[in-house]
């Protein structure tokens, strides 16, 4: 009789209690925090590329749509995202035995400022840097897309990290 009521309480137990996994890597707590007010990154940089500062929102304002339940507002938001494009570039990375480029590395910089209206403390202003490289025989323009794509994509991640996922 003891095994079964030991037995019961034990299925009792295992079915009453939940254990909730996020894997997106979101610990936002949404009783306290329901919107989030992303603003357009202005690109601040002297080398533009006119499409970048709309991949770069879109993927931002993506991200946090896309893995958490924040409704994105205009103005007055429990958290604040801002900053600009503040540097966008290339540079030789490396050379070959003849005196010629062999690889071309393309960065791109984002400063942010990220302030949490319930908790003033996670409040933080951080650059945030992605690269990527090319070979020099390929020109800019044919890699341009794919690369800001692909280091708008690493930015927002770091930024989505760095703002909400508190690991």
């Amino acid at each position: 009789m003891n095994k079964a009521i030991a037995a019961t309480c034990t299925l009792f137990l295992v079915c009453a209690c939940s254990v909730s996994y996020k894997f997106n890597g979101a610990s936002i707590d949404y009783e306290k925090t329901k919107t989030i007010q992303i603003a357009d990154f202005p690109i601040r940089s002297s080398y533009v590329w006119g499409p970048m500062s709309a991949i770069f929102n879109n993927q931002l304002k993506d991200i946090f749509a896309t893995q958490t339940r924040l409704i994105q507002v205009r103005r007055n938001g429990d958290l604040k995202i801002e900053g600009e494009i503040t540097q966008y570039q290339q540079r030789n990375k490396s050379v070959t035995s003849e005196g010629y480029s062999a690889m071309t590395e393309l960065s791109m910089t984002v400063n942010v400022r990220f302030t949490n209206n319930a908790n003033h403390d996670q409040d933080f202003e951080q650059q945030f840097t992605a690269t990527a490289s090319y070979e020099s025989t390929l020109s800019l323009n044919a890699v341009q897309e794919e690369y800001v794509t692909a280091m708008s994509k690493d930015i927002t991640e770091q930024i989505f990290n760095a703002t909400v996922a508190n690991w």
